[in-house]
């Protein structure tokens, strides 16, 4: 399959990207086949209850992955960086149902979005795309489990820290921005414990905090 005049700008960008994960072949599928879109921060890319007949693959920049409550609170699963997919998203596309989860990009982010005809295909045409597909799975599966584990058995402090050091990795930045309100809707917590949480952080020497930002002086 060529690449058209269209879309040479697209399969460059992909290329510079992607080159160590897909052969050639597969990029050119990838960009003639998806929807290039970009985000700023705090859009949603997929809300709970869309119809999924694209998953999404992030080509740059980050999204947070949310759940949530009966009663509207959410709650962070995960981060996708470049070059990652949602696992949550590849299985409602397989089953033909509803999104139960949330994208949102958490800075300015590009995502291609990829049809769901075209998972089944590339799994049995690609071997590196049926690689990457279980991957993912497993690395989604370890992260969610991760954080039921920390929901179960860690307290706040070590929740946020961990929230905290998982934004700056994600970022490659020490310096996290947003509102202790924010923190705290990504954490299932409130502002005021959240505030607690980072004064104490404070004191310990492991952060310093202003107004809207965070940082981490011990990873």
């Amino acid at each position: 399959m060529s690449v058209t005049p269209f879309d040479i700008a697209c399969y460059n960008h992909l290329y510079e990207r992607f080159q160590n994960i897909f052969n050639e072949e597969l990029i050119n599928e990838i960009c003639y086949n998806g929807q290039l879109r970009s985000f700023q921060a705090g859009e949603i890319i997929v809300n709970i209850g869309d119809e999924m007949k694209h998953f999404p693959l992030v080509v740059s920049g980050s999204l947070k992955i949310l759940t949530e409550d009966d009663e509207g609170k959410e709650l962070l699963l995960y981060y996708l960086e470049m070059g990652d997919t949602c696992a949550v998203t590849l299985t409602l596309d397989a089953l033909g149902q509803k999104s139960k989860i949330r994208a949102v990009a958490d800075e300015s982010t590009e995502v291609l979005f990829l049809p769901v005809s075209k998972v089944d295909d590339w799994m049995e045409k690609y071997k590196e795309w049926r690689h990457f597909i279980m991957e993912t799975y497993n690395y989604r599966l370890s992260e969610m489990l991760e954080a039921i584990d920390n929901l179960a058995f860690h307290n706040m402090e070590e929740r946020l820290l961990k929230y905290l050091r998982d934004k700056a990795m994600v970022s490659g930045n020490k310096e996290i921005h947003g509102t202790h309100a924010q923190i705290a809707n990504d954490l299932h917590s409130s502002r005021v414990v959240i505030s607690r949480m980072l004064g104490k952080l404070e004191k310990d020497g492991l952060i310093k905090h202003s107004r809207n930002k965070v940082e981490l002086v011990r990873l």
